[in-house]
């Protein structure tokens, strides 16, 4: 019997060239903060016409991998990784239905439970006076109901995120805390009203600043999980999801 081969689905001739130009930016071959050639050379490059590698172009600035500027001379500039590209990524597979919000919600567990443990190895005393001002906003915001609860809480958690010295668990976590925010900005709108969830967080993120500042990363990591499962578990429907929200808060 013959093998079975699968039909072959045609590809565009501005995905070769984004499929080359990615590859040269993620190689390194093509360093970040340098500019690609200009439109003229790059249809010379490829053989292709200028609506073609403008397309390409097009695909590559929404991937956030280039950036075209006015004024800038030569081709567009070659971006480092970023929050928002990856923050862009997760909000079009919620979209698209090729990841769902249980599934995001339990990567914010993990990923601030990790955070919270490195940060608790990791963190310098500038870290420590970075959170503990945050903190701080965040009580005084809290027992006011000042709208400046939010800005606040988001930046006691980039401050353990930065100190935890992982690059991509700090960017990682840029990035899935702007879209959850965006999925409970109404419930947030419905607490403008009632201070006690911002009372009890603020707790719960006194509590997790003082693990970090005694170093203590498994008492930190605890807290930081079972934090985010309690705040974002109104966003489940399914049991299943629920049980395995509270398996990884564990």
């Amino acid at each position: 019997m013959s093998h079975r081969f699968e039909p072959v689905t045609p590809v565009h001739t501005y995905q070769r060239i984004v499929e080359q130009i990615e590859r040269a930016i993620v190689s390194g071959e093509v360093p970040v903060g340098s500019q690609l050639a200009s439109e003229r050379d790059l249809m010379a490059q490829f053989g292709v016409s200028r609506p073609t590698v403008r397309e390409a172009l097009r695909i590559l600035q929404s991937m956030g991998l280039i950036e075209s500027r006015p004024g800038m001379r030569g081709g567009p500039l070659v971006l480092a990784p970023s929050p928002s590209a990856l923050r862009r990524s997760f909000r079009a597979m919620l979209g698209t239905s090729a990841m769902d919000v249980s599934e995001l919600v339990q990567f914010r567990v993990v990923l601030e439970g990790s955070t919270s443990k490195l940060a608790a190895l990791r963190r310098t005393d500038a870290d420590l006076d970075r959170m503990r001002a945050a903190v701080e906003r965040m009580r005084a915001a809290a027992e006011t109901n000042d709208p400046d609860f939010a800005d606040a809480d988001l930046e006691f958690h980039e401050a353990i995120w930065a100190a935890s010295r992982n690059g991509i668990l700090e960017m990682s976590g840029q990035a899935v805390s702007g879209v959850l925010r965006l999925l409970m900005r109404q419930e947030e709108a419905d607490d403008q009203n009632d201070n006690r969830v911002k009372l009890s967080s603020t707790t719960t993120d006194e509590g997790l600043f003082e693990a970090i500042a005694a170093q203590d990363a498994q008492l930190a990591g605890g807290i930081a999980r079972r934090s985010v499962a309690e705040r974002y578990a109104p966003l489940l429907e399914d049991e299943g999801d629920r049980l395995a929200l509270r398996l990884l808060a564990e």
